[in-house]
């Protein structure tokens, strides 16, 4: 990243509340980075962490509210990133809706939402914060998925969006470079979905058997990921690096 003034280096991140997004907050503001935290409902969780990395550095972290599926949302974000701090040097794009969609059972609505979150917001929001980037040798990280490039049974729509946002991350490689690098993370297991934690134990049993490395992983495995392709590769772009245990060998 080019140092063009005195200020910390600023990450934008998206769906930065809570899991693995405020893993992700945490790095890279233990890396000297302010942090802008978006969130969409989760006020509270969002609040409170923005407190303790203010406490741990005065004026280190703001908070900005948006969903993304509405128009004014990248625009948003990125205005309250630059009068937070004066500049955007790397956005992660981590919010993502996921819920499965049976063929048969599959809505209109289902398409735009997962879509909304997964793909067009994250288009929208790096080509928003693109020419504040090129200043200074900028860095996107886009949260992809395993099933963006192996499908999951009864989730089309999801697996679909997640994929579009692989050929987005290696598309926008090429049209951004070489002032920006753009690149992907694809979790396997990781966290369960909410709510799932104690239901499926049988299911989540036989995921774990097929992952060679035979444990789960946890938000900070993803978080390093995320750093390293940040701030640690300057020669990387156009990637998709899976953090999944090894999961794909046997998908």
């Amino acid at each position: 990243m080019k140092e063009l003034s005195g200020s910390a280096p600023c990450a934008v991140i998206t769906g930065g509340a809570r899991r693995i997004g405020a893993e992700i907050a945490r790095h890279l503001h233990a890396r000297g980075l302010s942090v802008c935290l978006h969130y969409r409902g989760s006020e509270q969780p969002a609040r409170a962490l923005a407190e303790a990395l203010n406490a741990q550095r005065s004026g280190s972290a703001v908070l900005v509210q948006a969903d993304l599926a509405a128009p004014a949302a990248s625009q948003a974000i990125r205005d309250a990133a630059l009068a937070a701090f004066g500049r955007i040097d790397v956005l992660v794009n981590n919010a993502s809706a996921f819920y499965p969609t049976p063929v048969d059972q599959a809505g209109q609505e289902d398409w735009d939402d997962l879509f909304a979150s997964n793909a067009r917001g994250p288009f929208f929001l790096s080509r928003a914060c693109a020419s504040e980037m090129a200043l200074r040798d900028g860095a996107i990280v886009n949260l992809v998925d395993i099933h963006g490039l192996v499908p999951l049974k009864d989730n089309s729509v999801y697996s679909m969006a997640k994929a579009a946002l692989v050929m987005q991350t290696r598309a926008l490689a090429k049209d951004l470079a070489p002032a920006i690098r753009v690149n992907g993370v694809a979790p396997g297991s990781i966290l369960w979905p909410e709510g799932e934690a104690e239901a499926g134990q049988e299911a989540q049993r036989a995921i774990l058997e097929r992952v060679p490395l035979q444990r789960q992983g946890t938000p900070a495995d993803i978080a390093g990921a995320v750093t390293f392709l940040a701030l640690d590769a300057p020669y990387v772009t156009g990637q998709i690096l899976a953090v999944d245990g090894g999961r794909m060998l046997h998908m």
